[in-house]
C-alpha cells in the first residue's frame, strides 16, 4: 500500500532502539525524512546507520532528553517543523507502589506524560497550517488493563490517554490526527527490563509469541498515513490478543 506520506518530515522519540527504532525505520522506509531523538549519541549514529543502509533518505540525529524542557527546546531548534510527530519514552519500572516516592511520580509523569504534551502543543500548530498532521503517542496496554507493580505506568499513560481523547477532536477539523499505540509483549529490551512481569504477561498471549517490533513499526506507519486521515482519538491494541476486551 502506498502510504502516501513520502518527503514528509518526522520526528520520532526514542528512536535509537525498541519500538521507537521500529517506528522511525518503518516511516524511512515509505520516504519519509526522519529525526532520531534519544539522549544518547552513539547509540543515534548507530540506529541511523541502521536505517540509512536499509534504504532510509534523510536520516537526522538529536541527541536531547525530552522529559526536560531544555531538552525539548534543544531539539525544537533544529527540528521545528515535523509533519509526523512520535512520542515515545522508555517506561518505567516496575516497583511494588508502597516503595514509589513523589520523586518517581514526577520522573513517570514529566517522561510518559508531559513531554508528549509539550512536543505536541509546539509542533501542532504548524501542522494546521499546512492542514497536515500526524501525532502517534507510545504508551502501554496498561491503560487497557492496568498491570500490577506497573502503577507509574499505568497512571502517566492514563494521563496522556485523556489529554489525547479532547485534544484529538479539537484538532480534527484541521486535518491533524492523534492517536495512542498501545504495545503489549514486544521483542525489545523492555521484555529483559520487566523481567517477571513481561513472562507472566507473554504466558497469557492468545498469539502464543511476543510480537516483533516492525509490526508495531507497521502500524505506526499506517496511522500517520494519508489513508488514515478518518482515524484520530483512538487507543490501537498492539498485544497479540492479551487485553481482554470487547470494545
Amino acid at each position: 500500500m502506498e502510504l502516501g506520506i513520502s518527503g514528509l518530515r518526522a520526528l520520532v522519540c526514542g528512536a535509537s532502539r525498541g519500538l521507537g527504532f521500529a517506528c522511525a525505520a518503518a516511516l524511512a522506509a515509505e520516504g519519509v525524512e526522519v529525526t532520531l531523538v534519544a539522549r544518547d549519541h552513539e547509540s543515534l549514529a548507530r540506529a541511523a546507520a541502521r536505517i540509512e543502509q536499509a534504504g532510509g533518505v534523510g536520516v537526522s540525529t538529536v541527541a536531547a532528553d525530552v522529559s526536560t524542557p531544555s531538552g525539548r527546546e534543544m531539539l525544537l531548534a533544529v527540528a521545528a517543523a515535523p509533519d509526523i510527530l512520535v512520542n515515545n519514552a522508555g517506561g518505567p519500572a516496575s516497583v511494588d507502589f508502597r516503595g514509589l516516592t513523589l520523586a518517581d511520580w514526577r520522573a513517570a509523569l514529566d517522561t510518559n506524560f508531559l513531554s508528549a504534551v509539550e512536543l505536541s502543543r509546539a509542533v501542532v500548530d504548524g501542522m494546521i497550517q499546512r492542514r497536515f498532521g500526524r501525532i502517534v503517542n507510545i504508551t502501554s496496554l496498561t491503560v487497557r488493563m492496568p498491570v500490577q507493580r506497573l502503577e507509574l505506568s499505568n497512571a502517566s499513560r492514563l494521563a496522556l490517554t485523556g489529554f489525547v481523547s479532547g485534544v484529538a477532536r479539537q484538532l480534527a477539523p484541521q486535518g491533524v490526527t492523534i492517536n495512542n499505540l498501545l504495545p503489549g509483549v514486544i521483542e525489545t529490551e523492555r521484555i529483559r527490563e520487566l523481567g517477571q512481569t513481561a513472562q507472566t504477561l507473554l504466558a497469557k498471549v492468545p498469539a502464543g509469541r511476543a510480537g516483533k517490533p516492525e509490526e508495531f513499526g507497521a502500524a505506526c506507519a499506517f496511522l500517520c498515513s494519508r489513508q488514515a486521515a478518518y482515524i484520530t482519538g483512538q487507543n490501537l491494541l498492539i498485544d497479540g490478543g492479551l487485553c481482554p476486551i470487547t470494545v
